[in-house]
Formats: structure tokens, sequence, C-alpha cells
């Protein structure tokens, strides 16, 4: 049984993006990236020297962040500008706490019926 508030949640994240959100943070180089976008701008080749892979896969892992609109990438004379998108970091956070809050309530349930067990 969804509540008002997961519908609401619902309503502003789809479930591709949801889906997109949290394959995007089951990288380790992409949750990293991301954690060097929120705390400065960052341009692409800046965070290819930071990893010992191939500017192209930190390109493509930059894109997969992109799509799931974790971080936004915006041309300055040629160099390639990443930042962190933090609305769609609320959004997918938001929606994490419907599901605890959820979850809370149906462990309370359960300890309401054992507490009532004789």
């Amino acid at each position: 049984m969804l509540t008002y508030n997961q519908m609401v949640v619902h309503m502003e994240l789809s479930d591709g993006e949801v889906d997109r959100i949290f394959r995007a943070l089951a990288d380790r180089t992409r949750r990293d990236i991301l954690r060097r976008t929120l705390q400065a701008e960052q341009s692409v080749s800046a965070l290819a020297a930071a990893y010992d892979v191939s500017f192209a896969a930190v390109q493509k892992h930059v894109a997969v962040l992109e799509a799931a609109q974790l971080v936004v990438k915006r041309a300055e004379g040629r160099e390639r500008l990443v930042r962190a998108h933090p609305d769609t970091i609320a959004r997918a956070r938001r929606l994490l706490g419907e599901y605890e809050r959820m979850w809370r309530a149906r462990i309370d349930r359960l300890d309401e019926l054992l507490a009532e067990d004789p």
C-alpha cells in the first residue's frame, strides 16, 4: 500500500529514472566522480587524471552519470566541465527515505504483533 508521500516521490522519479540513478551509483568510480563534482566543478581531463583508466573510460562514466541526471556537463572552450546535479540526488534521497519509512512501519507493526502474542 502506497502512502501519499510515496506517490509524490514516485511522480517525481519515473521507474526508468530510478533505474538509471541506482545503476549509475552502483559503480565505485562513478560514485567517486560524483563526490568530486559535488565538491567542485571538474573538467573531464582532470577527472581522467585521477583514475588509472583511460580518458575514454572516464568519459563513459561521466556519460552514464549524465544520463542519470546526476551530473551536468557543459562546454567551456575546448574543455568539458562536469558538476553534480544536487536536485536529482535530493530526489533519490527522498525516495530512499520513503522506503525507509515504509520498512520501519512494517517493523513497528511486527513488534506490536509480537508484543500481543502471549
